[in-house]
């Protein structure tokens, strides 16, 4: 048997050898289950996720849209990679 805190914010961890005898990894998900003077913790059965479609290089390629502009000249991409920048950097800090 071991023991652990709960932190203020209700987070409990999980002794690394409990972790590892069962296979737990950062991002298992647990039910709670409330026994009244006890508290069990069940691995929460695992979400059966649809299969991912993979592409062919030929069909990513063709999915690409096509530029129909006038050509990109350096300073054109020099702005457009400045402006990204900036309000991806207004984004991060909420402005």
């Amino acid at each position: 048997m071991s023991r652990t805190k709960m932190s203020k914010a209700g987070a409990v961890v999980l002794p690394k050898a409990v972790r590892d005898a069962h296979g737990f990894s950062e991002g298992t998900e647990f039910e709670v289950i409330d026994g009244g003077r006890e508290i069990t913790l069940r691995p929460a059965e695992a979400k059966a996720e649809p299969p991912k479609k993979t592409l062919t290089v030929e069909e990513f390629l063709a999915m690409r849209p096509v530029y129909k502009g006038p050509p990109l000249t350096d300073e054109m991409i020099r702005k457009g990679i400045e402006e990204e920048a900036r309000r991806r950097w207004d984004e991060e800090n909420g402005r």
